[in-house]
C-alpha cells in the first residue's frame, strides 16, 4: 500500500489518502451518498411520511414496484402497513437517525473532552473522582444504562439523545485524560505556565489541540455506534416515538410481517441502516491511519 503523503495542506493529505484506498473511497462516497439523500428529503422524497394526509391506508403493504390504487404513482421499495412509501420513510429515518448520532456524539464529546482535560492536567482528586465515574460508567453495558433512562425520561429525540450521552462521555472522558497527562509533562505547557497564561487558555489553546487527533477517530466511530444504539433501543420501543420514525422504529414496525412474506416493511431499513454504519467505520478506518500514519498497515 502506498504511504500517506505527509505534504501538503490537512484537505489534501485527507483527500490523496482516501483516493489511495478503493475500500476506503467507496467508504466515502457511500456515506456522501447517505448524508446527500438526508438533507436532500424533504424534496426528493415521493411523501412525507409524517403528513397523515399523504397516507391512504388502501395502499398498506403493497409490494416493491407496485403502483398506488389510483395509479398514479408507483413505490420503488413498496409501502408498510399505514400505506407510506418506503423510500420516502427511509430518508426521513435517516434524517433523525443521523441527527440523534451526530448530536449524541458531539455533546458527549463537549463533556467527556473538558472532563478528560482537567483530570489530566489537575491530577489529584480531580482526577480520581472523574476516572472513577467513568470507570463506573463503563462497568455496565452501555444498552442497559440507556434502557434504565428511558425507562426513567420516557421517548423524545430529546430524551434518547440524554441517554447516549450518558452512554458516551466516559469514552472521550479516558482518551482525552490518558493523552492530557502525556502533554502536561512537555515543556510547551511549562512554558504557559511561566507565562502566566490563564488555566482556561492552556487547557483549551495549547493543551486540546494536541488531544484532538485521536478524539477525532473515537468521535467517528461513536457516531455510528449512536446511531446503532438508537436503532436498537426503538426496536425494542423505548426510544423515538412513532410520529419520529428513526431506521430502528421502521425496522421494528414491519418486524411482524417478515413471516408473511412482507419482508421489504423491515429489509430495506435495515439495509439503509446497514450501509450507513459500513460506511462511517470505513471512514472512520482510514481516518485513524491519516492522523496516525504508523497505524497504518502497509
Amino acid at each position: 500500500m502506498t504511504p500517506i503523503p505527509k505534504a501538503g495542506t490537512p484537505l489534501r493529505r485527507f483527500l490523496s489518502a482516501y483516493f489511495e484506498s478503493r475500500l476506503a473511497m467507496s467508504g466515502l462516497i457511500l456515506l456522501l451518498v447517505v448524508l446527500c439523500a438526508a438533507a436532500l428529503a424533504p424534496w426528493i422524497a415521493m411523501q412525507d411520511p409524517y403528513d397523515l394526509a399523504q397516507l391512504d391506508i388502501s395502499d398498506a403493504r403493497r409490494a416493491p414496484g407496485s403502483p398506488s390504487v389510483d395509479g398514479l404513482r408507483h413505490y420503488p421499495l413498496g409501502t408498510d402497513e399505514q400505506g407510506r412509501d418506503m423510500l420516502s420513510a427511509i430518508l426521513y429515518g435517516l434524517r433523525v437517525s443521523l441527527f440523534v448520532g451526530v448530536s449524541a456524539t458531539l455533546i458527549a464529546l463537549a463533556i467527556g473532552m473538558t472532563l478528560g482535560l482537567i483530570a489530566g492536567y489537575f491530577g489529584g482528586k480531580a482526577d480520581a473522582v472523574i476516572m472513577r465515574v467513568a470507570d463506573l460508567q463503563l462497568s455496565f453495558p452501555a444498552i442497559l444504562i440507556a434502557l434504565v433512562l428511558l425507562a426513567i425520561l420516557g421517548k423524545g429525540t430529546g430524551k434518547i439523545i440524554t441517554a447516549l450521552i450518558a452512554v458516551q462521555w466516559a469514552y472521550y472522558a479516558r482518551t482525552t485524560r490518558g493523552v492530557a497527562i502525556v502533554e502536561r509533562q512537555k515543556e510547551y505547557i511549562d512554558a504557559a505556565i511561566l507565562l502566566g497564561l490563564s488555566t482556561t487558555r492552556i487547557l483549551f489553546g495549547h493543551l486540546l489541540p494536541n488531544c484532538l487527533p485521536p478524539l477525532i477517530v473515537v468521535a467517528t466511530l461513536q457516531i455510528a455506534a449512536a446511531i446503532a444504539l438508537e436503532a436498537t433501543l426503538s426496536f425494542l420501543g423505548v426510544g423515538l416515538p412513532v410520529t419520529e420514525p428513526s431506521l430502528g422504529l421502521l425496522i421494528a414496525n414491519g418486524f411482524q410481517y417478515l413471516l408473511t412474506g412482507k419482508y421489504w416493511i423491515s429489509f430495506f431499513p435495515g439495509a439503509a441502516l446497514l450501509l450507513t454504519l459500513v460506511a462511517i467505520n470505513l471512514v472512520a478506518d482510514r481516518l485513524r491511519d491519516v492522523i496516525n500514519p504508523r497505524l497504518q498497515v502497509q
